[in-house]
């Protein structure tokens, strides 16, 4: 086996574990979040930090989550073949790998700054252990605590650059935190039989689809408040606001129709456009 093929074959084993759009999308917020309090020119030495500790804190959870809910993952048609339920990879070296990211990437937060690598450690925290190991597999509200742990990203990146935490961070995290049941319920119940099989408690299987819709657009309402407001006190331009206010209102729009007229389609709609807002209006925060 040549080099190329040894390393497309490493790719192919084990870049999967990283959920490489969900941590993506996730680094951008922490990019925000540093831009919203500080200019690119200059810092770039400091955003590539950011960067690198974020995606290996970000990676390395998401890492351990898989291989914790592996069984769950092997059982559930959507994720029957991620490397560790399909055996392509072993849990010890999954969960090696997972360790040494986390650590690494929560270490080198530390090094750069003390509150902003304690920012880090509780996104880590709350998502490995109180979300993943504690209540995920115990009650549909875990996701709260899932949404509090995608919003560490952001407040991470904004406590680095002022040295502290400000209102503005705690409204960015907000933000995410409104924006996750938009992201997540609407891919629970897409997938609403894989959640099933594998008997995980969810909005839909203990409240109904009705109740579940009528969460996602309160949820997405506020959602859309918060960012607007967190923009609104960083000094965004008025047309970035408005490009905001637009995209808001299409993820309202499409919360309500899901409600008004619920399907399949609208339902994958909105967790399709739900993921292009959230980065659309974060990547205004970091450009303006």
């Amino acid at each position: 086996m040549n080099l190329k093929s040894k390393i497309l074959n490493l790719k192919s084993r084990y870049w999967p574990l990283l959920k490489s759009l969900q941590t993506t999308l996730l680094l951008v917020t922490g990019l925000a979040g540093y831009l919203s309090a500080q200019p690119m020119e200059n810092h770039r030495g400091m955003l590539a930090a950011v960067a690198g500790s974020l995606f290996m804190a970000i990676g390395g959870s998401t890492v351990l989550n898989m291989w914790y809910d592996r069984d769950i993952d092997a059982v559930m048609r959507r994720t029957c073949m991620r490397p560790l339920a399909a055996q392509r990879i072993t849990p010890r070296e999954a969960l090696a790998l997972g360790i040494v990211l986390s650590a690494a990437g929560v270490g080198w937060a530390f090094l750069l700054s003390p509150l902003y690598g304690l920012v880090v450690f509780a996104g880590l925290f709350f998502d490995f252990i109180i979300y993943t190991l504690w209540l995920k597999r115990r009650t549909a509200w875990a996701i709260v605590w899932g949404g509090i742990s995608g919003g560490m990203p952001v407040l991470a990146g904004r406590a680095l650059a002022i040295g502290k935490i400000d209102e503005i961070g705690i409204t960015l995290t907000l933000a995410v935190l409104f924006w996750i049941p938009t992201h997540i319920m609407t891919f629970s119940m897409r997938y609403f039989d894989d959640y099933q099989a594998a008997r995980i408690p969810t909005f839909p299987s203990n409240y109904g689809f009705p109740f579940t819709r009528v969460t996602i657009a309160v949820s997405s309402v506020l959602a859309a408040l918060s960012m607007g407001l967190a923009a609104y006190w960083v000094g965004e331009s008025a047309g970035a606001l408005g490009l905001m206010a637009v995209l808001g209102t299409g993820l309202l729009i499409l919360a309500l129709t899901s409600v008004a007229r619920p399907s399949q389609k609208m339902n994958f709609t909105l967790f399709k456009y739900a993921s292009i807002y959230m980065l659309c209006s974060m990547l205004l925060l970091a450009l303006r």
